[in-house]
């Protein structure tokens, strides 16, 4: 398994796309194989979600994350976990044992009705 954290230095960002960087964790029977830092390569609609699932990635967490990139990512069968915060050492050790704490999504995006305008 590979998970992608969104990161704003040594803590977990408030919004997936805006975030500096990607702490990217590849795990395997519960162990931390390999532990890097990426970049944040852009933040355009669509684009995030089909870069880091060409990147391995089958889970990100993030302080938040409109609805639709939420379904973007189920697209390419990458979980996304919202409402996470906190240092990422810590998130990835509650990961690891299965004690994620989540709450509300931290990005406000109001969703559009088009029958509205």
């Amino acid at each position: 398994m590979k998970i992608a954290i969104a990161t704003d230095g040594t803590q977990v960002a408030n919004h997936f796309g805006r975030c500096q960087s990607y702490t990217i964790v590849e795990i395997e029977n519960n162990e931390i194989l390999k532990k890097s830092i990426i970049d944040n390569p852009g933040h355009e609609p669509g684009f995030l979600p089909k870069f880091l699932s060409e990147k391995g990635v089958n889970c990100i967490l993030a302080g938040g994350m409109g609805p639709r990139a939420i379904n973007l990512f189920e697209e390419k069968n990458v979980e996304a976990i919202v409402g996470v915060h906190g240092s990422i050492d810590k998130v990835i050790e509650d990961f690891l044992n299965h004690n994620i704490e989540v709450g509300d999504s931290k990005c406000s995006h109001e969703i559009r009705d088009p029958k509205r305008n």
